[in-house]
Protein backbone atom coordinates (compact mmCIF):
# COMPACT_ATOMS: atom_id res chain seq x y z
CA UNK A 1 0.00 0.00 0.00
CA UNK A 2 1.44 4.02 -0.95
CA UNK A 3 1.53 5.77 2.36
CA UNK A 4 1.34 8.91 0.75
CA UNK A 5 1.60 10.90 4.30
CA UNK A 6 5.65 9.50 4.24
CA UNK A 7 5.75 12.45 1.78
CA UNK A 8 5.75 14.54 4.88
CA UNK A 9 8.66 13.54 6.94
CA UNK A 10 11.06 15.59 5.15
CA UNK A 11 9.40 18.61 7.09
CA UNK A 12 10.27 16.88 10.50
CA UNK A 13 14.23 16.80 10.97
CA UNK A 14 14.36 14.49 14.02
CA UNK A 15 13.22 11.44 11.99
CA UNK A 16 16.14 11.44 9.57
CA UNK A 17 17.94 10.76 12.78
CA UNK A 18 16.19 8.56 15.17
CA UNK A 19 13.26 6.13 15.18
CA UNK A 20 10.77 8.68 16.64
CA UNK A 21 7.61 6.94 18.10
CA UNK A 22 6.77 8.95 20.63
CA UNK A 23 4.28 11.56 19.37
CA UNK A 24 1.88 10.96 22.46
CA UNK A 25 5.09 13.02 24.50
CA UNK A 26 6.00 15.81 22.41
CA UNK A 27 5.13 15.33 18.35
CA UNK A 28 8.14 15.94 16.07
CA UNK A 29 9.08 19.98 15.55
CA UNK A 30 8.38 20.64 11.83
CA UNK A 31 11.73 22.69 10.06
CA UNK A 32 8.85 25.36 9.05
CA UNK A 33 9.13 25.98 13.25
CA UNK A 34 12.71 27.55 12.93
CA UNK A 35 11.54 30.14 10.40
CA UNK A 36 8.54 30.92 12.54
CA UNK A 37 10.60 31.56 15.50
CA UNK A 38 13.06 33.57 13.17
CA UNK A 39 10.13 36.01 12.12
CA UNK A 40 9.09 36.48 16.19
CA UNK A 41 12.71 37.35 16.46
CA UNK A 42 13.00 39.84 13.19
CA UNK A 43 9.72 41.45 14.22
CA UNK A 44 10.55 42.11 17.88
CA UNK A 45 14.16 43.48 16.61
CA UNK A 46 12.29 45.83 14.05
CA UNK A 47 9.58 46.94 15.21
CA UNK A 48 9.70 46.82 18.64
CA UNK A 49 6.82 47.26 21.22
CA UNK A 50 4.81 48.61 17.76
CA UNK A 51 4.66 44.22 17.59
CA UNK A 52 1.71 43.90 19.99
CA UNK A 53 -0.59 46.30 18.17
CA UNK A 54 0.79 44.77 14.59
CA UNK A 55 -0.53 41.19 15.43
CA UNK A 56 0.84 40.07 18.76
CA UNK A 57 -2.20 41.59 21.32
CA UNK A 58 -4.82 39.34 18.86
CA UNK A 59 -2.71 35.81 18.62
CA UNK A 60 -3.96 34.26 21.83
CA UNK A 61 -7.29 34.31 19.46
CA UNK A 62 -6.23 34.27 16.29
CA UNK A 63 -3.86 31.35 16.60
CA UNK A 64 -6.85 30.01 19.05
CA UNK A 65 -8.65 30.04 15.19
CA UNK A 66 -6.05 27.68 13.84
CA UNK A 67 -6.65 24.87 16.89
CA UNK A 68 -10.28 25.29 16.23
CA UNK A 69 -10.49 23.84 12.84
CA UNK A 70 -8.65 20.35 14.57
CA UNK A 71 -11.18 20.80 17.18
CA UNK A 72 -14.29 21.13 15.16
CA UNK A 73 -14.90 24.80 17.03
CA UNK A 74 -16.09 28.28 15.24
CA UNK A 75 -13.95 30.63 15.01
CA UNK A 76 -13.71 33.08 17.90
CA UNK A 77 -14.34 30.36 20.64
CA UNK A 78 -10.30 28.90 21.54
CA UNK A 79 -7.93 31.24 22.93
CA UNK A 80 -4.34 30.41 24.09
CA UNK A 81 -2.34 29.85 27.29
CA UNK A 82 0.45 28.27 28.58
CA UNK A 83 -1.14 24.80 29.79
CA UNK A 84 -3.92 22.64 30.80
CA UNK A 85 -3.21 23.10 34.74
CA UNK A 86 -3.88 27.29 33.94
CA UNK A 87 -7.06 26.52 31.54
CA UNK A 88 -8.31 24.05 34.20
CA UNK A 89 -8.19 26.38 37.03
CA UNK A 90 -9.20 29.42 34.74
CA UNK A 91 -12.53 27.29 34.46
CA UNK A 92 -12.64 26.21 37.91
CA UNK A 93 -12.25 29.72 39.24
CA UNK A 94 -15.82 30.84 37.12
CA UNK A 95 -17.59 28.69 39.66
CA UNK A 96 -18.51 28.66 43.07
CA UNK A 97 -19.33 25.54 45.31
CA UNK A 98 -22.99 25.42 47.17
CA UNK A 99 -23.83 22.85 49.89
CA UNK A 100 -25.96 21.49 47.06
CA UNK A 101 -24.03 21.21 44.04
CA UNK A 102 -20.52 20.76 45.15
CA UNK A 103 -18.77 17.31 43.69
CA UNK A 104 -15.98 17.32 41.17
CA UNK A 105 -15.81 13.90 39.06
CA UNK A 106 -13.28 12.04 37.45
CA UNK A 107 -11.39 8.92 37.16
CA UNK A 108 -8.35 8.01 38.78
CA UNK A 109 -6.94 7.11 35.61
CA UNK A 110 -7.68 11.19 34.84
CA UNK A 111 -3.93 12.75 33.97
CA UNK A 112 -2.15 13.55 37.29
CA UNK A 113 -1.77 17.54 36.78
CA UNK A 114 -5.42 17.65 36.07
CA UNK A 115 -6.41 16.18 39.42
CA UNK A 116 -3.94 18.17 41.43
CA UNK A 117 -6.04 21.40 40.47
CA UNK A 118 -8.75 20.45 41.72
CA UNK A 119 -7.61 18.25 44.90
CA UNK A 120 -6.01 21.80 45.55
CA UNK A 121 -9.43 23.95 45.58
CA UNK A 122 -11.20 20.94 47.35
CA UNK A 123 -8.73 21.80 50.40
CA UNK A 124 -10.88 24.38 52.00
CA UNK A 125 -13.63 22.05 52.52
CA UNK A 126 -16.23 23.23 49.54
CA UNK A 127 -15.32 20.91 47.09
CA UNK A 128 -15.80 17.07 47.14
CA UNK A 129 -14.37 14.94 45.06
CA UNK A 130 -14.88 11.32 43.61
CA UNK A 131 -12.87 9.39 42.01
CA UNK A 132 -14.68 6.52 39.47
CA UNK A 133 -12.33 3.32 40.10
CA UNK A 134 -10.88 1.63 37.56
CA UNK A 135 -10.87 -2.07 37.36
CA UNK A 136 -7.80 -2.90 35.10
CA UNK A 137 -5.85 -0.14 35.17
CA UNK A 138 -6.78 0.37 31.53
CA UNK A 139 -10.32 1.15 31.15
CA UNK A 140 -13.04 3.20 32.94
CA UNK A 141 -16.56 1.12 33.14
CA UNK A 142 -19.11 3.92 31.32
CA UNK A 143 -21.77 2.37 33.58
CA UNK A 144 -19.96 3.46 36.75
CA UNK A 145 -18.53 7.00 35.28
CA UNK A 146 -22.20 8.13 34.63
CA UNK A 147 -23.35 6.81 38.00
CA UNK A 148 -20.73 8.82 39.71
CA UNK A 149 -22.67 12.35 37.72
CA UNK A 150 -25.66 13.37 40.09
CA UNK A 151 -27.50 16.48 40.77
CA UNK A 152 -25.06 17.53 42.97
CA UNK A 153 -22.27 17.39 40.42
CA UNK A 154 -20.54 20.61 39.43
CA UNK A 155 -18.07 19.60 37.11
CA UNK A 156 -16.72 16.70 35.22
CA UNK A 157 -12.73 16.79 34.37
CA UNK A 158 -11.69 13.97 31.89
CA UNK A 159 -9.61 12.79 29.35
CA UNK A 160 -11.08 12.02 26.39
CA UNK A 161 -8.11 9.73 25.50
CA UNK A 162 -6.40 8.18 28.96
CA UNK A 163 -3.09 8.84 28.98
CA UNK A 164 -1.91 5.12 30.24
CA UNK A 165 -3.52 3.32 28.06
CA UNK A 166 -4.72 5.28 25.10
CA UNK A 167 -8.46 4.30 25.93
CA UNK A 168 -10.49 6.30 24.33
CA UNK A 169 -13.34 7.41 26.87
CA UNK A 170 -17.31 7.62 25.61
CA UNK A 171 -17.32 11.32 25.32
CA UNK A 172 -21.05 11.53 24.36
CA UNK A 173 -22.44 9.70 26.64
CA UNK A 174 -20.28 11.57 29.57
CA UNK A 175 -21.55 15.30 28.53
CA UNK A 176 -25.27 13.71 27.49
CA UNK A 177 -25.07 12.77 31.40
CA UNK A 178 -23.45 15.97 33.59
CA UNK A 179 -26.06 18.00 30.96
CA UNK A 180 -29.00 15.56 32.28
CA UNK A 181 -28.77 16.70 35.99
CA UNK A 182 -27.28 19.99 34.85
CA UNK A 183 -23.50 19.65 35.62
CA UNK A 184 -20.87 20.88 33.21
CA UNK A 185 -17.82 19.26 31.42
CA UNK A 186 -14.34 20.08 30.72
CA UNK A 187 -12.85 17.38 28.19
CA UNK A 188 -9.56 17.36 28.27
CA UNK A 189 -8.54 16.36 24.84
CA UNK A 190 -5.00 16.59 25.15
CA UNK A 191 -3.89 12.84 23.67
CA UNK A 192 -6.88 12.86 20.99
CA UNK A 193 -6.93 16.80 19.30
CA UNK A 194 -4.80 15.52 15.89
CA UNK A 195 -5.29 11.87 15.82
CA UNK A 196 -9.21 11.71 17.20
CA UNK A 197 -11.41 13.17 15.09
CA UNK A 198 -14.29 14.75 17.12
CA UNK A 199 -16.23 18.16 16.88
CA UNK A 200 -16.85 20.39 20.32
CA UNK A 201 -19.31 21.65 18.65
CA UNK A 202 -21.13 18.24 17.52
CA UNK A 203 -20.29 17.42 21.75
CA UNK A 204 -22.06 19.59 22.57
CA UNK A 205 -19.19 20.74 25.04
CA UNK A 206 -18.95 23.12 27.49
CA UNK A 207 -15.41 23.69 27.85
CA UNK A 208 -12.39 21.86 26.00
CA UNK A 209 -8.62 22.18 26.71
CA UNK A 210 -5.35 20.37 25.47
CA UNK A 211 -2.09 21.39 24.31
CA UNK A 212 0.37 21.51 21.37
CA UNK A 213 3.11 19.60 22.79
CA UNK A 214 2.07 16.33 21.78
CA UNK A 215 0.22 15.31 18.55
CA UNK A 216 -0.15 18.46 16.90
CA UNK A 217 3.72 18.97 16.65
CA UNK A 218 3.03 22.12 17.94
CA UNK A 219 5.57 22.25 21.16
CA UNK A 220 5.36 23.87 24.70
CA UNK A 221 3.84 26.57 25.98
CA UNK A 222 0.49 27.03 23.81
CA UNK A 223 -2.17 25.32 25.72
CA UNK A 224 -5.92 26.14 24.68
CA UNK A 225 -9.26 26.43 26.08
CA UNK A 226 -12.68 26.38 24.22
CA UNK A 227 -15.54 27.89 25.75
CA UNK A 228 -19.23 26.83 24.71
CA UNK A 229 -20.17 30.46 23.08
CA UNK A 230 -23.18 31.17 25.13
CA UNK A 231 -21.28 30.70 28.02
CA UNK A 232 -18.93 33.19 26.95
CA UNK A 233 -21.11 36.20 28.45
CA UNK A 234 -22.20 35.10 31.97
CA UNK A 235 -19.52 33.11 33.05
CA UNK A 236 -16.66 35.41 35.59
CA UNK A 237 -13.38 33.49 35.46
CA UNK A 238 -11.48 35.12 39.00
CA UNK A 239 -7.98 33.65 37.31
CA UNK A 240 -8.29 37.03 35.28
CA UNK A 241 -6.23 39.36 34.18
CA UNK A 242 -5.93 42.66 31.72
CA UNK A 243 -6.61 40.90 28.78
CA UNK A 244 -9.82 40.06 30.07
CA UNK A 245 -11.27 43.23 30.18
CA UNK A 246 -13.51 45.18 27.80
CA UNK A 247 -10.70 47.88 27.37
CA UNK A 248 -7.67 46.71 28.69
CA UNK A 249 -5.44 50.20 27.58
CA UNK A 250 -7.84 51.88 29.71
CA UNK A 251 -6.28 51.23 32.83
CA UNK A 252 -9.20 50.71 34.52
CA UNK A 253 -9.28 50.08 38.33
CA UNK A 254 -12.51 48.01 37.97
CA UNK A 255 -12.71 44.88 35.91
CA UNK A 256 -15.19 44.91 33.15
CA UNK A 257 -15.11 41.82 31.46
CA UNK A 258 -14.82 41.37 27.69
CA UNK A 259 -18.28 39.90 25.76
CA UNK A 260 -16.48 37.07 23.88
CA UNK A 261 -13.69 35.03 24.44
CA UNK A 262 -11.21 37.07 25.89
CA UNK A 263 -12.68 37.35 29.09
CA UNK A 264 -11.28 33.50 29.37
CA UNK A 265 -7.53 35.09 29.05
CA UNK A 266 -5.53 36.61 31.73
CA UNK A 267 -1.83 38.62 31.93
CA UNK A 268 0.25 38.61 28.79
CA UNK A 269 0.82 35.81 26.72
CA UNK A 270 3.76 33.86 25.51
CA UNK A 271 3.99 34.71 22.16
CA UNK A 272 7.36 33.04 21.30
CA UNK A 273 5.67 29.43 21.96
CA UNK A 274 2.28 30.61 19.69
CA UNK A 275 4.91 31.49 16.96
CA UNK A 276 6.51 28.24 17.11
CA UNK A 277 3.37 26.01 17.35
CA UNK A 278 1.59 27.28 13.97
CA UNK A 279 3.53 25.34 11.57
CA UNK A 280 2.30 21.88 13.60
CA UNK A 281 -1.07 22.91 13.37
CA UNK A 282 -0.97 24.28 10.00
CA UNK A 283 0.43 20.57 8.87
CA UNK A 284 -1.94 18.91 11.01
CA UNK A 285 -4.79 21.07 9.33
CA UNK A 286 -3.48 20.62 5.46
CA UNK A 287 -3.42 16.83 6.11
CA UNK A 288 -6.69 16.39 8.05
CA UNK A 289 -7.65 14.37 10.94
CA UNK A 290 -9.70 11.75 9.39
CA UNK A 291 -6.72 10.38 7.20
CA UNK A 292 -4.51 10.94 10.31
CA UNK A 293 -6.46 8.33 12.03
CA UNK A 294 -6.82 6.33 9.32
CA UNK A 295 -3.17 5.63 9.15
CA UNK A 296 -2.79 5.33 12.78
CA UNK A 297 -5.74 2.64 13.04
CA UNK A 298 -3.55 0.46 10.78
CA UNK A 299 -0.55 1.11 12.03
CA UNK A 300 -1.70 0.47 15.74
CA UNK A 301 -3.26 -2.91 14.55
CA UNK A 302 -0.17 -3.28 13.27
CA UNK A 303 1.61 -2.55 16.50
CA UNK A 304 -0.55 -5.10 18.31
CA UNK A 305 -0.22 -8.00 16.00
CA UNK A 306 4.11 -7.41 16.09
CA UNK A 307 4.20 -7.50 19.57
CA UNK A 308 1.94 -10.28 20.26
CA UNK A 309 3.96 -11.98 18.13
CA UNK A 310 7.12 -11.46 19.92
CA UNK A 311 5.70 -12.44 23.19
CA UNK A 312 4.68 -8.67 24.82
CA UNK A 313 1.65 -8.14 26.56
CA UNK A 314 -0.22 -5.28 25.23
CA UNK A 315 -2.15 -2.81 27.96
CA UNK A 316 -4.14 -0.78 25.23
CA UNK A 317 -7.29 -1.55 24.19
CA UNK A 318 -7.61 -3.91 21.08
CA UNK A 319 -10.67 -2.53 19.91
CA UNK A 320 -9.24 0.48 17.69
CA UNK A 321 -13.01 2.40 18.54
CA UNK A 322 -12.02 2.09 21.98
CA UNK A 323 -8.35 3.24 21.84
CA UNK A 324 -6.94 6.62 20.56
CA UNK A 325 -3.20 6.67 19.12
CA UNK A 326 -0.90 5.07 21.35
CA UNK A 327 0.05 1.35 21.95
CA UNK A 328 0.99 1.23 25.67
CA UNK A 329 3.29 -2.56 26.30
CA UNK A 330 3.72 -4.11 29.62
CA UNK A 331 6.81 -6.09 30.54
CA UNK A 332 8.40 -6.65 34.28
CA UNK A 333 11.41 -4.65 33.22
CA UNK A 334 9.56 -2.00 30.82
CA UNK A 335 11.57 1.10 32.37
CA UNK A 336 15.12 -0.08 32.09
CA UNK A 337 14.14 -1.58 28.36
CA UNK A 338 12.48 1.83 27.42
CA UNK A 339 15.89 3.48 29.03
CA UNK A 340 18.20 1.16 26.53
CA UNK A 341 15.61 1.88 23.77
CA UNK A 342 16.03 5.31 24.26
CA UNK A 343 19.90 4.83 23.98
CA UNK A 344 19.83 2.97 20.78
CA UNK A 345 17.56 6.20 18.92
CA UNK A 346 14.50 4.50 19.36
CA UNK A 347 12.55 7.08 20.83
CA UNK A 348 9.76 5.48 23.19
CA UNK A 349 8.79 6.59 27.42
CA UNK A 350 7.49 5.09 29.84
CA UNK A 351 4.80 5.35 32.27
CA UNK A 352 4.80 3.21 35.78
CA UNK A 353 1.47 1.49 35.54
CA UNK A 354 0.96 1.50 31.64
CA UNK A 355 4.39 0.36 30.41
CA UNK A 356 6.44 1.35 27.21
CA UNK A 357 4.03 3.36 25.22
CA UNK A 358 4.61 3.66 21.29
CA UNK A 359 2.79 5.99 19.09
CA UNK A 360 2.86 5.86 15.58
CA UNK A 361 1.69 9.31 14.00
CA UNK A 362 1.30 10.52 10.21
CA UNK A 363 4.85 10.76 9.60
CA UNK A 364 5.59 6.89 10.91
CA UNK A 365 6.42 4.50 8.37
CA UNK A 366 5.69 0.70 8.92
CA UNK A 367 9.45 -0.37 8.74
CA UNK A 368 9.77 1.95 11.86
CA UNK A 369 7.28 -0.60 13.57
CA UNK A 370 8.63 -3.32 13.00
CA UNK A 371 12.44 -2.11 13.99
CA UNK A 372 11.19 -1.17 17.07
CA UNK A 373 9.49 -4.25 18.20
CA UNK A 374 12.52 -6.18 17.05
CA UNK A 375 14.85 -4.09 19.44
CA UNK A 376 12.47 -4.19 21.87
CA UNK A 377 12.71 -8.69 21.60
CA UNK A 378 16.55 -8.11 21.43
CA UNK A 379 16.94 -5.82 24.54
CA UNK A 380 14.85 -8.35 26.26
CA UNK A 381 16.55 -11.84 25.10
CA UNK A 382 19.95 -10.48 25.47
CA UNK A 383 19.21 -8.84 28.89
CA UNK A 384 20.65 -5.73 27.65
CA UNK A 385 18.34 -3.54 29.87
CA UNK A 386 19.71 -5.04 33.11
CA UNK A 387 22.44 -1.78 33.14
CA UNK A 388 19.28 0.30 33.46
CA UNK A 389 17.51 -2.02 36.29
CA UNK A 390 16.78 1.56 38.12
CA UNK A 391 15.74 3.42 35.70
CA UNK A 392 12.30 5.01 36.06
CA UNK A 393 10.89 7.45 33.40
CA UNK A 394 12.66 9.36 31.05
CA UNK A 395 11.01 12.22 30.21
Amino acid sequence: MTDELLEWRSEFPILGKTVYLISHSLGAMPKATYERLHEYADIWASRGVRAWAEGWWNMPVTVGDEVARIIGADPGTVVMHQNVSICQSLVLSCFEATPTRNKIVYSELNFPSVMYVYEAHARNGKLRIETVKSDDGITVPLERMLAAIDETTLLVPFSHVLFKSAFLQDARAIINRAHEVGAMVVLDTYQSAGTVPFSVKDLNVDFATGGSVKWLCGGPGAGYLYVRPDLQKTLQPKTTGWMAHEEPFAFDTNLRYASDITRFLHGSPAIPALYAAQSGYQIINEIGVDRIREKNIRQTNLLIRLAEESGFQVTSPRESSQRGGTITISHESAAPMAKELVRREFIIDYRPGAGIRISPHFYTSNEELELVIREMKSIRDTGAYREHETAGAAF
